[in-house]
């Protein structure tokens, strides 16, 4: 069992950053990929970025490529989002995802067997 916390969502202008951090309690947390997902407003949820149990291994969707940058830290537990050159269309609730199958790195939010709650990013124009 993996629990995750998000933070470090909030308001911004467009052009400018912030970075989301995601702490998992729980057992193996280095053996698990971790995604970035994000839901707006009355659409599905999207996948954002994932990376794997080996930290060399990541993937963006095509929106965020070049301006996002996943990363983990196993010591510590944590995954981290670095968002840059943010754009309205950013605007989302951002979730956390972990799958206990470290090897894939999966795009679908059926892969991904633990959640959590989610922080807020508001991005102005």
């Amino acid at each position: 069992q993996v629990q995750l916390v998000e933070s470090g969502g909030g308001l911004v202008q467009a052009g400018g950053s912030l970075r989301l951090s995601c702490a998992a309690s729980g057992r193996s947390f280095s053996a698990y990929a971790l995604g970035w997902f994000r839901q707006a407003p009355g659409k599905e949820r999207e996948f954002v970025a994932t990376i794997g149990w080996s930290v060399g291994r990541t993937y963006y969707a095509d929106s965020v490529k070049g301006r996002f940058t996943i990363s983990r830290d196993n010591t510590k537990n944590t995954v981290y989002l670095q968002m840059n050159s943010l754009k309205p269309e950013d605007t989302a609730v951002y979730y956390c995802a972990a799958d206990n199958s470290g090897l894939r790195l999966g795009i679908s939010a059926g892969e991904y067997e633990y959640w959590g709650q989610g922080t807020q990013v508001t991005v102005s124009s």
